[in-house]
């Protein structure tokens, strides 16, 4: 049985497959849809609030036959203490799949390892595969093999996101360059694990330099706004803009996973100029989706 947990779990060939299968969910959308999930009912379990995660695979799997069940930590026994592993022994037995939104990647792998269904991390503190899957999508498609570029992430180099991407980059042999203050960079035993061309500094512009992508997420993620005041103020300085821009080559790509907080990671004409990308790549989310459920069930 596969799950998607993490991309640190992902083998290199299976993410190279769901990169492919995502090209084609997009170019043959609306067409004859396949019905993958036809008769399954998939559970989206989320602890955490969402836009875009929740409505991608709300309509992914409904376009692959599906029907989706959404639950709440308010609406159900988790959220009052019930242990995740009986949660899950209950759910396995009525569903095909679930799609879980969380804090702690253990409870996503734990109700992988009970349930005996398909399970999907839909984003953990720890790493948020989806949306890495759907970035990777995104530059393929407009910048060819992903070997060959140079992606410069700006901010919280520590955060689930910037996690993701040292993983990709690990695996698929590109050059990720983190730009972040020495206390936002990411532990040294990850990168020892990782092990790639990674690189982590807290020379914005040197990191920016030529690169091929500019990346950025939110400074302050769900379940750490007690610090937003000091990461503000830490991280002021690692914003993408006009002179960051011209650092990297030309027509370089700017991307955001969105939300995004303007005047803060990304100035307002910077996010603005860079639209067309931000939203494809916002747009990806569901073809990428589509194809790891293809992956899972397929």
């Amino acid at each position: 049985m596969k799950h998607l947990l993490s991309i640190e779990k992902l083998a290199r060939t299976d993410l190279e497959d769901i990169l492919a299968a995502s090209a084609v969910m997009k170019r043959e959308r609306g067409q004859a849809a396949s019905r993958l999930l036809a008769g399954q009912i998939w559970a989206l379990i989320f602890s955490k609030s969402s836009t875009r995660t929740r409505v991608s695979f709300e309509v992914g799997i409904r376009e692959l036959g599906g029907v989706t069940l959404f639950l709440s930590s308010r609406e159900m026994q988790l959220g009052r203490g019930e242990p995740v592993k009986d949660t899950a022994r209950v759910l396995g037995r009525w569903l095909g799949g679930a799609v879980i939104r969380t804090f702690d990647q253990t409870e996503v792998e734990e109700f992988a390892a009970y349930a005996g269904i398909p399970t999907i991390n839909a984003l953990t503190d720890a790493e948020h595969p989806c949306q890495i899957l759907a970035d990777l999508f995104t530059l393929q498609e407009k910048r060819g093999p992903i070997q060959n570029q140079v992606v410069t992430f700006v901010g919280d180099g520590a955060s689930n996101v910037a996690v993701s991407w040292i993983w990709a980059a690990a695996k698929l042999g590109f050059e990720l360059r983190v730009a972040a203050p020495r206390a936002y960079q990411p532990p040294a035993e990850l990168l020892r694990r990782a092990g790639g061309n990674i690189v982590c500094t807290e020379d914005l512009p040197a990191a920016a330099r030529g690169a091929d992508v500019l990346y950025t997420d939110v400074w302050t993620s769900m379940g750490k706004e007690a610090e937003e005041a000091r990461r503000l103020r830490d991280l002021s300085g690692y914003q993408i803009n006009a002179p960051v821009v011209k650092l990297a080559q030309p027509g370089a790509l700017v991307m955001h996973c969105l939300p995004a907080y303007r005047g803060k990671e990304i100035d307002a004409a910077t996010l603005e100029a860079h639209a067309g990308t931000i939203f494809d790549q916002a747009e990806n989310r569901l073809h990428a989706q589509k194809a790891v459920l293809k992956w899972i069930v397929g």
